[in-house]
């Protein structure tokens, strides 16, 4: 062999093996310090046997991922894992393992739980258990990166079709496959290109866990950049404009040419100066292409940028959402301007915010003095993390930061019910089909509430202001920061701390503080009068020489045979009378005095969908405002000092029962 051939096997062998023992590339890590351990303790040296297990795992593991546990009992005992991407090989893995182990020590000398990523790989590990199914899938740590170039204007709603088109397709598949990974890539034109997809779950996710993992993360990739990743826990995704993953099928490397035959020269001349040339040509070039592949190495990786979202909290893994950080909501509300204020309510205001993705939020912002303390908001939190339902508002993430407390919605942009409902510039906005339809649609979120989610959960604070309307005026039912989660077998609760709004809560609740799902059963019949009548409930309403609230209105018009009169007027005769009728007459059987006397939502759902039930006669209503000379079952009005009490609309936070 010549040696201009053995020079430059013996550079490229050099350089192949600089490449494959080259250090990953480091991309963030997250070391808490609110939880440290000495150098000399047990659980030190657990850490230090931990990541020597995985270190040795990350050779012989076909997965790419190994889990271990070291120690006897808490609180010494160390849990941790690792993930390396599933396209790379095992020496690439264990490279960046062995690393990593050694990397942790030296950016977390004593902080007890650990997160820290690279582009080939990421190590894990912590004092609590995180092997659970639960625990996998609910860890909010988590990072966004994305380009710094912009797709053009005119192309973003394509190309964010196309990136989540393809992105949804390779999550079907990584959701299929026992390695819980998969790639793809689909054209985007014009002009044409490719536009490459990766995703990767932990193997020990299971299908539903890995494919909401993965929907959390693309539902937040900055679609309206040339690229963009989002890391979490327990999975990633990642779409480029060029190939950053090795295929699984690489076509075989071509070979180099041979060189042509000399020119005729004189003996022994052509083949020293051809020898010369190659020699020095060849191993210049490559060493020249290498140092630009570097450089453009170096210019991608700082065009570039990071989003972190902020650090789990222990109080709050449970809640399976992303935990935002406020430097970013801040940016996306544009520092929370007047501009993009939504509204205000009783514990704060609501921004519009837009994210780098392109997605658009609702935030909302709890005031430092709000009557919503921490655990109205960790109860929001965690309650509707858990609750998927079109009839229910989704919450995408959250905020924890000193006084800050904010909560991260999808936007609804159409804004609350009592917007177009107590607006006489806005109510004929709503016709009869539409008042209809958002009718069943609050009964039918109200009985996942109640019956069909996981949960059996009671809202206490339904009101027309907590019904957000979608683009096609689909109603969506918000605010769950007072709401109660009940046991499988519990029907009933009871409390001194009665919240909610006035005028909704039912009188067994406001009186006595017992509150169940037909709490909520009054509250809805309360919204429906509402709805109905373009009128709130507080209002003043005389007949008969009687003022009374809109309950009691309506059940004199009932009780005098004129229910229509109830009606908005801007309905005109465009109404089905029947429809109309049904409706008042189930809100009637919804806010009799009597708990056991309202129907369940399971009981309303059937009576507004199917037209051959019939309905019973409905009892006199609770806070039922009487005449001067009417006495209901001996009671003396007089007595009935709360007949007039429901009044005002404001939340109240707390009310001493009767």
């Amino acid at each position: 062999m010549s040696a201009c051939a053995l020079f430059l096997l013996a550079l490229l062998a050099s350089l192949r093996s600089h490449a494959q023992q080259q250090d990953p590339n480091y991309i963030y890590h997250v070391c808490p310090n609110t939880t440290t351990y000495s150098k000399n303790s047990t659980y030190s040296s657990n850490v230090r046997a931990l990541l020597s297990s995985l270190s040795s795992n990350s050779l012989s593991s076909p997965t790419r991922s190994h889990r271990t546990v070291e120690g006897q009992q808490s609180p010494d005992l160390v849990f941790g894992l690792f993930l390396c991407r599933r396209d790379l090989s095992r020496e690439v893995c264990n490279n960046c393992v062995v690393f990593a182990a050694n990397d942790t020590l030296y950016r977390c000398p004593e902080e007890k739980t650990v997160l820290i990523w690279y582009d080939e790989c990421m190590l894990r590990y912590t004092d609590q258990n995180i092997f659970s199914e639960t625990s996998l899938q609910n860890g909010t740590n988590g990072l966004i990166m994305w380009n710094t170039q912009n797709v053009s204007e005119n192309q973003q709603d394509q190309f964010r079709d196309v990136v989540f088109s393809l992105m949804n397709k390779c999550a079907n598949e990584a959701v299929n496959s026992s390695e819980r990974f998969a790639v793809s890539k689909s054209n985007f034109t014009p002009p044409i290109e490719t536009i490459y997809g990766m995703v990767q779950c932990i193997p020990d996710l299971s299908n539903e866990a890995c494919f909401n993992c993965l929907q959390q993360t693309i539902r937040l990739l900055p679609t309206d950049k040339i690229g963009g990743r989002l890391l979490m826990p327990s999975c990633n995704s990642r779409y480029e404009r060029y190939i950053f993953y090795e295929e699984t099928a690489q076509p075989p490397h071509p070979q180099l040419d041979s060189a042509p035959p000399p020119p005729s020269q004189g003996p022994g001349k052509g083949r020293n100066s051809s020898v010369i040339a190659i020699a020095v040509v060849v191993p210049t070039t490559v060493i020249f292409l290498l140092l630009i592949y570097i450089f453009w190495a170096k210019k991608k990786k700082r065009t570039y940028e990071t989003e972190p979202l902020a650090e789990d909290r222990d109080d709050l893994t449970t809640a399976g959402s992303l935990q935002f950080d406020f430097k970013a909501i801040e940016a996306a509300t544009d520092k929370f301007s007047e501009t993009n204020k939504l509204g205000q309510g009783g514990f704060g205001q609501v921004y519009k915010g837009t994210f780098p993705s392109g997605v658009q939020v609702a935030v909302k912002r709890l005031s430092k003095t709000s009557g919503q303390g921490e655990r109205e908001f960790e109860n929001e939190v965690v309650v509707v993390a858990k609750l998927q339902h079109r009839n229910l508002v989704k919450l995408l993430g959250f905020c924890l930061e000193g006084e800050e407390k904010i909560l991260i919605y999808e936007f609804v942009p159409n804004k609350s019910l009592d917007y177009f409902l107590f607006d006489s510039t806005m109510q004929n906005k709503l016709d009869w089909t539409i008042r209809y339809k958002i009718i069943k649609g609050i009964a039918r979120g109200i009985l996942y509430l109640h019956q069909d989610s996981r949960l059996t959960i009671i809202h206490r604070d339904l009101k027309a202001g907590n019904i957000l309307l979608d683009a096609d005026m689909n109603p969506k039912v918000a605010d769950f920061g007072m709401a109660r989660i009940f046991g499988m077998d519990q029907t009933e609760a009871n409390t001194k701390r009665v919240v909610g709004t006035y005028g909704y809560m039912s009188p067994e609740y406001a009186m006595y503080g017992q509150f169940s799902m037909k709490s909520d059963v009054y509250s809805f019949g309360v919204l429906v009068l509402e709805i109905i009548s373009g009128k709130k409930n507080s209002s003043t309403h005389q007949m008969d020489g009687t003022a009374g609230n809109l309950v009691s209105y309506t059940w004199r018009l009932w009780s005098n045979g004129s229910p229509l009169e109830l009606m908005d007027e801007s309905f005109r005769d465009n109404y089905q009378t029947g429809e109309v009728i049904k409706c008042i007459h189930i809100a009637l059987l919804c806010v009799q005095e009597e708990a056991e006397d309202r129907p369940t939502m399971s009981d309303i759902v059937q009576m507004l969908t199917t037209s051959s039930i019939p309905l019973i006669v409905p009892q006199p209503p609770g806070f039922f405002s009487r005449s001067k000379h009417e006495k209901v079952g001996g009671v003396d009005p007089s007595m009935d000092t709360f007949a007039t009490g429901s009044v005002d609309d404001a939340s109240i936070t707390q009310v001493a029962p009767r």
